[in-house]
């Protein structure tokens, strides 16, 4: 078989600008976290749990709102142009949440960067599946969620050096006059609208998903013209009719309908049921609710916001290392360690609590939960789920799944509190490391191997009922 030789830098960049949608999801899914001890006493609902719940998962409403419209919406009007809405819904709601002056104000532009994160999250790891070769898609796809891993090490940074160091044993009152209570806070918000507008900027350069362009009739020769950039005529050439073939079996009007019938169906339960495993896992209360997870560890505010920054570097470091080895050791194989890796340090990390261990033997496991996340189940999933789903209905299903993620992860991020309340943080761990048992031995039973198989071959095997 002749070698191809694709225009890797021009992959490259397309894959860097699309999954800047990445970067502002991580940043403005994890800048709360830092911002936490100082908005909730200037907007008075210290101590009330209720409320703090609801402002911190508040953005999941926006998630599903945008996860949920982004899959017709996308179908419709293009991948590309959903990017530059997500784009300008960040530069929207960074500036809005920085300049609230009422809870209800802060609550409705986090709903709007949330729209902004549903939209992320479902369309960059699509497009970028939609326009890179099967043998490097892999590791393409995992540069969104490297993108994901650097916004959050940047929030966790930003955070950091924008926030003065509290005293030991301040008052909410002092916490709430001081620096950190009146502006701090604002500007943890704010410093999001920077990438957000090149984002915004960028966005218009890069082309249209050829497969996308491929299903709408009319577009035929600007897919091919984009294939051809890619890997050249003769790649262009092969790949073109292998695309319109997948396509061409129901032609190129798509319906929910279509996602309960067979094969489809199963493939999307699967994919459902992966995605709410990636957030069933409980990694995210380590990133959402560090202020409890360190406190009950024995550390103070100041320290908090410092170990965040060490979890968020082992975060990246890990991410690379995942990009690295999901073409390689394969999606299934990661996806098991993560799960198995994770049950056994939730073991681990329920029995420190439990017999009180603090401080540096604690942030040791928390940062080893991190990576081992961070190298499996985090990249790994935004692979699988850019990939299983068939053309015809990539949008739709990935929608659905992109839904079903986020709804997960509200209710992680919504019952945590009331778990680590009635369980302690031990329980609450072991109770983690349960699910992540069960998520094991599903993907064990469950998940196909996709490594190094175009889009269209994975989609013929699934139709074919053969086992990939």
């Amino acid at each position: 078989m002749k070698e191809r030789h694709y225009n890797w830098n021009y992959l490259l960049s397309v894959s860097l600008v699309s999954a800047m949608g990445g970067l502002l999801f991580g940043y403005d899914w994890v800048v709360i976290g830092g911002a936490k001890p100082f908005y909730e006493p200037f907007f008075g609902i210290t101590g009330n749990p209720a409320m703090q719940g609801w402002v911190m998962s508040c953005a999941l409403v926006g998630c599903l709102t945008g996860a949920g419209v982004a899959g017709w919406f996308s179908d419709r009007y293009g991948r590309k142009k959903m990017l530059i809405a997500s784009a300008f819904l960040f530069i929207v709601a960074s500036i809005g949440t920085g300049s609230a002056v009422s809870l209800a104000e802060f609550v409705i532009f986090r709903i709007a960067g949330g729209v902004g994160i549903g939209l992320a999250s479902n369309l960059s790891p699509v497009y970028i599946a939609e326009i890179t070769p099967a043998e490097t898609r892999g590791r393409f796809v995992s540069i969104n969620q490297l993108t994901i891993v650097i916004g959050i090490l940047a929030a966790q940074i930003i955070n950091w050096r924008i926030a003065e160091p509290v005293a030991p044993g301040s008052t909410t009152m002092e916490i709430m006059y001081s620096w950190n209570g009146q502006t701090g806070w604002r500007w943890m918000f704010y410093a999001c609208a920077i990438p957000a507008l090149v984002f915004f900027a960028l966005m218009w350069l890069v082309p249209e998903s050829p497969r996308w362009l491929a299903r709408k009739g009319k577009h035929h020769r600007k897919a091919h013209t984009i294939l051809s950039i890619i890997g050249g005529p003769e790649y262009a050439d092969s790949e073109l009719p292998a695309i319109l073939e997948t396509l061409s079996s129901s032609g190129s009007k798509v319906s929910y309908r279509e996602l309960v019938r067979k094969p489809v169906s199963g493939i999307l339960i699967t994919g459902v049921i992966i995605a709410v495993f990636q957030q069933w896992c409980g990694i995210n209360v380590i990133f959402n609710y560090a202020q409890e997870v360190f406190e009950n560890a024995g550390y103070s505010v100041s320290d908090i916001l410092f170990n965040i920054v060490i979890t968020g570097s082992v975060n990246l470091v890990f991410t690379f290392i995942g990009m690295f080895t999901v073409d390689k050791i394969g999606r299934k194989s990661l996806m098991l360690m993560g799960a198995g890796g994770l049950a056994v340090i939730y073991a681990i990390l329920g029995l420190m609590y439990f017999l009180n261990i603090r401080g540096l033997p604690m942030l040791i496991m928390v940062v080893t939960a991190i990576a081992c996340y961070a190298m499996s189940l985090a990249p790994v999933t935004w692979v699988i789920l850019s990939e299983i789903f068939p053309n015809r209905v990539r949008g739709l299903a990935m929608s659905v799944a992109t839904f079903a993620l986020w709804s997960a992860c509200f209710i992680l991020t919504y019952t945590f509190p009331i778990l680590n309340h009635l369980l302690k943080a031990s329980g609450t761990f072991w109770l983690y490391g349960l699910i992540c048992v069960a998520g094991f031995w599903f993907i064990f039973a469950r998940l196909p191997e996709t490594k190094g198989k175009t889009l269209e071959k994975i989609e013929h095997e699934f139709d074919t009922g053969k086992s990939i």
